[in-house]
């Protein structure tokens, strides 16, 4: 799934090919990917592009007053393209779900992999009104996310570290693969409970947080669209890399496995040295 740091590098992309080029097509080709109906997709063609914007996750292309807000979910991905493929696509045939073309004959197409159709577009005047943004907590990289409102988020919670890192209502745009890679950061284990913090865990989390991000975007800024997935992989530590050597102490990286995702950590830098339960596998060997 595309987290913060993608989809900010995204937004950077697009705010550079976009920006004061005009859409003359906004073709859907999988009707389930949008989520709103009016306006009209349609109502986007022939405006011109004045910005884009990133909320959590959420990528937002202004054209006008009149944006195209998108939700990449678990498997969607933007491509770009210059020139765009003459000709219509067809309705189920392939990933493509909803391309947009430009005056320059360029644009871009958003596609999602898999049979779990989660891709969002939607068309509104206020992306802020929307509900998956409304939700939405602070940006973990706003210049008004400071430690002390970071610790505020986290007092009083009763959920495991990992889970709140992950619940876009208490923080936006993080993922599962970052929270692994902040945890590792911190040393912190990803059941330890988010309200049992020290002040001294709380700052290292901060500057787990702080540091994990920036460090993403930064090598994410500049790139093509296309080379953006390969390096998110290249630079995790943990997250993915189950069964390999901890880049830091050399212990063995494991994984928890849930219904539908997994954790990756180091135990000798989070956990003591003690492997986290799975429960899901005990299930499987009693």
């Amino acid at each position: 799934m595309p987290e913060l740091p993608e989809v900010e590098a995204l937004r950077d992309f697009l705010a550079g090919e976009l920006t004061g080029r005009e859409i003359v097509r906004v073709l859907p080709v999988a009707i389930s990917v949008l989520k709103t109906y009016d306006p009209p997709v349609t109502a986007l063609e022939g405006r011109e592009v004045t910005g884009v914007a990133r909320y959590g996750k959420f990528l937002a292309v202004d054209a006008g007053g009149l944006w195209l807000v998108t939700h990449l979910a678990r498997a969607g991905w933007l491509q770009w393209k210059d020139p765009l493929p003459s000709g219509v696509p067809r309705p189920g045939k392939g990933p493509l779900a909803l391309r947009v073309a430009l005056a320059t004959g360029a644009g871009f197409d958003l596609t999602e992999a898999g049979t779990q159709k989660r891709l969002a577009v939607h068309v509104t005047d206020d992306p802020a009104a929307l509900p998956g943004i409304a939700r939405l907590g602070p940006d973990p990289l706003a210049a008004d996310f400071t430690r002390e409102r970071f610790a505020g988020l986290l007092d009083g919670e009763r959920r495991r570290i990992k889970g709140a890192l992950r619940d876009q209502s208490l923080i936006a745009g993080i993922g599962n693969a970052y929270s692994d890679e902040i945890l590792h950061a911190a040393r912190m284990s990803p059941y330890k409970p988010a309200g049992s913090l020290s002040e001294e865990e709380t700052q290292r989390l901060y500057e787990a947080l702080r540091a994990t991000l920036d460090e993403a975007v930064t090598r994410s800024r500049g790139l093509a669209a296309a080379r953006l997935k390969s390096e998110k992989k290249s630079g995790l530590r943990v997250h993915g890399r189950a069964g390999l050597p901890c880049p830091v102490c050399g212990d063995t990286i494991r994984e928890v496995s849930f219904a539908d995702s997994a954790l990756q950590y180091c135990p000798t830098c989070q956990t003591g040295g003690k492997p986290l339960a799975d429960r899901r596998m005990s299930r499987l060997l009693k």
